[in-house]
């Protein structure tokens, strides 16, 4: 049947349908002592060696037969054409001219090399078998095969305290520090202003992004949110004063509260003016280490967070 046979209807579904993956496996020391911290940001050895065995397994059973099918000559899919697939890998990924477990490429490299597996792998079915080639013909299943692969890496991430996840669409993100974690993923922005809304989403994305250079884009996205989020409650007042007043008038309960609110907006504004986020003259100092990152995009969504959330703008 090859390709269009036996489930055709389910490679035929809805792109607006997402697959949901199975339960991802806990072990007994997760349950007793709980998951181990996800703090991780370079995939080590032991984690490469896995990953290289989890492909090459998937070549061999016949997962990447979906993409690069190794054809019976008497017609239908037999498996994967393996010479096909590692070509393949070495022109999407020209770091990876080969897969080897004793070579460690850096992690931006290996997080290609997941994602362009899981595009390309689908569980293979087994229809007739061949007997003078002594082979079965084979079927896919896209969403299932790419599910269980999911599994199987995001499993691998979580017991190495790796602070990635392969999501549902198969990019490999960057778990956020777990203070902002559920902060980020749950939050709604409804500003009624879609500048900043696009704004906030942009931010919000690049955090996440497992890139160190797309990180410290998001606290320019941040910072250029603060700086708009000033100006909402007065649109016309240029300076920002009278808006920014009011602003923290609203999300304060007490006057202590409302001093001290007015002292981490007037430093977070200092901040951006002075260290290189919204200006990049020579004399200001750039934001190179990845912990400082995540400490100002903490600081500048915290306080975000808490005047959306008190003027009613944000959902969670």
């Amino acid at each position: 049947m090859g390709r269009s046979g036996l489930n055709a209807g389910a490679r035929r579904r809805p792109s607006n349908v997402r697959l949901v993956s199975a339960m991802v496996k806990s072990y007994s020391s997760d349950r007793e002592s709980g998951p181990r911290p996800r703090l991780n940001e370079v995939i080590p050895p032991n984690v490469w060696a896995a990953f290289v065995d989890t492909i090459e397994a998937r070549i061999a059973d016949g997962s990447f037969g979906w993409r690069y099918p190794y054809q019976c000559p008497d017609g239908g899919i037999a498996g994967a054409d393996e010479k096909a697939v590692r070509t393949a890998i070495a022109a999407h990924i020209p770091e990876l001219a080969e897969i080897r477990q004793n070579v460690l490429p850096n992690t931006l490299t290996i997080r290609d090399l997941l994602e362009f597996a899981h595009d390309a792998i689908a569980e293979p079915i087994r229809l007739d078998y061949h007997k003078g080639l002594r082979h079965h013909h084979l079927d896919f299943h896209v969403g299932k095969g790419q599910a269980g692969f999911r599994d199987g890496i995001n499993l691998i991430l979580a017991r190495n305290g790796l602070a990635y996840e392969m999501s549902d669409s198969g990019q490999v993100v960057r778990l956020a520090p777990p203070v902002l974690r559920e902060l980020l993923q749950q939050a709604t922005f409804i500003t009624g202003d879609g500048d900043l809304d696009r704004l906030l989403e942009i931010a919000r994305s690049k955090f996440l992004d497992p890139n160190p250079d797309i990180r410290r884009e998001a606290v320019e996205k941040i910072w250029d949110a603060w700086e708009r989020i000033k100006t909402l409650e007065d649109p016309r007042d240029d300076k920002k004063k009278n808006s920014t007043r009011i602003l923290l008038d609203r999300s304060a309960s007490a006057p202590e509260f409302r001093k001290a609110l007015e002292g981490e907006a007037t430093a977070l504004t200092s901040i951006g003016n002075t260290l290189m986020i919204r200006h990049t003259e020579v004399a200001r100092e750039p934001i190179d280490d990845p912990d400082e990152v995540d400490y100002l995009f903490h600081l500048a969504f915290a306080m975000i967070h808490l005047v959306l959330r008190k003027t009613a703008r944000l959902r969670t």
